[in-house]
């Protein structure tokens, strides 16, 4: 019989002079690298003061942890790292080792703005329009527009085109998605767009078996139908992957891919530049 294991729980102090959204993101990276290690978060945002970092190290001296910071004024920095020497806790500034390598590679000062990283600039307004673009060109919509689109996703259904684009959405990317739907042809713009890249998903017959199973479980749907046909489905996957050689889209594989992973190979086809099919399998 195999013994039980059980978690470490540890709290870990994120302290921010901003949103602390970098740092939680941070903590969470890190922290899920270990096994059975569960952190006891406590998030202190906004810290600009030495009033407010009082309250904070009182906090701190109560639960004995890890400490965080992304603090970048320099007085209050100081005092957070003395007061947890004082405490005889450990204080790391989690920015510190790639802002000194980018700064001795870059060869560039240090901006001492405080959530530098949040202002409203360009790319957050292009964040939102791709964003505005995803949603209204989501599962076909839209097709007259499809030429503003970086990229169009083409698959059938159930391949992660949605939450792929919304996910590349947030990356600035403008994604729009079209469905391949059995008896139905693609809208005629998709065959004719200049500038907007065109990439197929494709997925195995067995995971998408699995997949759009678990769907029609969730609907409470038993009625059997070729949605859920084994050869049928397969039959699907080929006509799929037919269009894609025909027209020369690049490919990806989804059948083990994550949607991040998913985003992240769109976008390598988008910065490579390709137009002929590559399979980028899972």
């Amino acid at each position: 019989m195999t013994a039980a294991r059980f978690a470490t729980y540890f709290h870990v102090h994120l302290v921010s002079d901003s949103t602390g959204e970098t740092l939680n993101a941070m903590a969470k990276a890190v922290c899920a690298r270990f096994d059975d290690v569960l952190p006891i978060e406590h998030i202190y945002a906004l810290v600009r003061s030495p009033r407010q970092l009082e309250r904070v190290l009182h906090e701190i001296e109560g639960a004995p942890g890890v400490v965080l910071h992304t603090i970048v004024d320099k007085e209050l920095r100081a005092a957070l790292e003395q007061g947890c020497r004082d405490l005889d806790m450990a204080c790391i500034a989690a920015l510190d080792p790639l802002v000194s390598a980018l700064s001795r590679y870059l060869g560039a000062s240090l901006s001492t703005r405080v959530g530098a990283q949040h202002n409203l600039d360009n790319d957050y307004f292009n964040r939102m329009d791709a964003l505005d673009y995803a949603m209204g060109h989501d599962d076909g919509q839209g097709a007259q527009e499809l030429e503003r689109a970086d990229v169009v996703l083409v698959g059938v259904s159930r391949t992660s085109k949605t939450p792929t684009c919304i996910y590349l959405a947030h990356r600035g990317v403008r994604a729009a998605n079209v469905p391949l739907v059995p008896g139905a042809d693609p809208p005629a713009q998709l065959f004719s767009l200049k500038h907007a890249q065109v990439v197929g998903l494709t997925v195995s017959p067995d995971r998408l078996l699995q997949i759009r199973r678990n769907r029609l479980l969730n609907l409470r749907e038993e009625r059997e139908s070729s949605y859920i046909d084994t050869e049928a489905v397969r039959e699907e996957i080929i006509r799929a992957r037919r269009l894609f050689e025909r027209h020369g889209w690049p490919v990806i594989d989804v059948t083990r891919r994550s949607v991040e992973e998913t985003a992240a190979a769109v976008i390598n086809v988008l910065t490579s530049g390709k137009g002929q099919v590559e399979v980028l399998s899972s």
